[in-house]
């Protein structure tokens, strides 16, 4: 089990890395080169920044002009990326401190529970950032094949594929963490009924114990005693 929280923990730490990359990355968006009317450069666009670019390699970003100013579709993928990289930076917190292979945390038990919150953790981050990515598809797409659009198109970014991959590994490493510690709470489950079974035994056998010396067996002569007055009675019959 713990080679699996080491997977596991592995799998969500490259998925918040995917997700830092694609929150800072400028590349969420490229022009169409379809719908370009200069093909030797081409825009980028980001959450932050606005880039443009050229054939021979230069690129020019400045950011957007004012946060009051971005649409609104921008400012809710800002939110969800921020919120995916707080919960997968706790969920590796407490995935160190919840992997049985670390030495901190407490007993197996508490550890369990750590572990099971930092599952979560993972599984949130995964699922923001992959509702940011989505999102910003989705819009990017349906400006796309808006045939009364007739500005300058856009496609997917890199960025979205690599928040998509981060998301799906963040939620895989949180799952499997989280089905891990099932194992130690059907152990401590198990332990705690044997315990439970073996004072219930013992209970018995005192009791047993307390009855056999409070009525003791008669001892030989006294049996012995009591068959020869029977005897004696009955001898003349």
């Amino acid at each position: 089990m713990a080679g699996l929280q080491i997977v596991a923990f592995v799998s969500g730490l490259v998925g918040l890395g995917a997700t830092i990359g694609a929150t800072v990355s400028n590349e969420w968006r490229a022009t169409s080169r379809s719908s370009s009317v200069i093909t030797a450069t081409w825009v980028l666009q980001g959450l932050w920044n606005n880039c443009a670019g050229n054939a021979i390699g230069a690129l020019h970003c400045r950011p957007h002009h004012t946060i009051f100013g971005v649409d609104d579709y921008i400012q809710a993928c800002r939110g969800l990326m921020i919120a995916a990289v707080c919960f997968g930076f706790f969920g590796c917190v407490f995935a160190l401190v919840g992997m049985k292979c670390t030495k901190i945390g407490g007993s197996d038990q508490s550890k369990a529970k750590i572990a099971c919150f930092a599952g979560v953790c993972f599984v949130l981050g995964g699922l923001c950032s992959i509702s940011a990515c989505s999102l910003y598809a989705h819009r990017i797409t349906s400006e796309f094949f808006n045939p009364f659009i007739i500005d300058q198109k856009y496609e997917l970014g890199a960025a979205l594929f690599i928040g998509w991959a981060g998301g799906v590994l963040c939620i895989l490493g949180g799952s499997v963490l989280c089905f891990s510690i099932a194992e130690s709470f059907s152990k401590s489950h198990n332990q705690v009924n044997g315990v439970y079974k073996g004072a219930a035994s013992h209970s018995h056998i005192t009791s047993i114990t307390r009855a056999q010396a409070a009525n003791p067996r008669p001892s030989a002569a006294n049996s012995n005693a009591s068959r020869a007055q029977y005897f004696d009675k009955n001898a003349y019959v």
